[in-house]
């Protein structure tokens, strides 16, 4: 599996709530992305920022609907998605997402390719064992970058309240999971989810 994450800034946010329900209805519809698997779409209120995380089967399935994306982009107007300020391709090491996620933080960390693999299984062994006993905790997508050595974590959970109140452990479970990954930590954002849906609810 792997994901398309787009990133967009200066975001009229006053419009953000029309913005979700458009992006939402357009998915159920069907019309678009027929081969998306998965959609995230994490926001940043304060920030004027978002991110749009759609999982494909594939890369050819990406390059494949990357006319359709760009066509979404047309109809849809910059003063409500915002200015796409980038994408970038990541392979899904691992998933793990329950129902009821409200809130994100999103954890990038970068450093030599040649550790991803030993350091993805010291996550799955002893990280998040240890951070399913926090409260509200509803999960987390680890992704790769093969070429570059670039992670992303993104864990997810019932509420804001929660995601401040793991910030102590989570510092922790990240440096931990830094160390085994021979990765430095060079970013930590926060969202709040906005949508995430499998395909065949989005479709239903």
């Amino acid at each position: 599996m792997y994901a398309r994450i787009a990133e967009f800034e200066n975001r009229d946010m006053s419009r953000v709530d029309e913005l979700i329900e458009m992006v939402r209805e357009r998915a159920r519809s069907g019309r678009d992305l027929i081969d998306a698997k998965r959609l995230l779409m994490l926001i940043d209120r304060d920030g004027g920022t978002a991110l749009g995380i759609t999982f494909f089967e594939s890369e050819e399935a990406i390059a494949e609907a990357e006319p359709t994306f760009e066509q979404m982009g047309d109809q849809i107007s910059e003063g409500l998605r915002g200015r796409r300020k980038s994408v970038e391709i990541y392979e899904i090491l691992f998933e793990d997402i329950a129902d009821g996620a409200k809130a994100a933080r999103v954890s990038t960390l970068e450093g030599s390719p040649d550790g991803i693999d030993e350091g993805i299984r010291f996550i799955k062994e002893q990280v998040i064992p240890a951070a399913g006993d926090i409260s509200g905790w509803r999960g987390i997508v680890a992704i790769a970058d093969r070429k570059s050595g670039r992670t992303k974590t993104i864990t997810l959970w019932d509420s804001a309240e929660s995601l401040r109140a793991s910030e102590a452990r989570a510092d922790e479970l990240r440096r931990q999971a830094a160390d085994a990954l021979g990765e430095t930590i060079t970013g930590i954002d926060r969202y709040e989810v906005a949508i995430s849906e499998v395909a065949a609810a989005l479709r239903s």
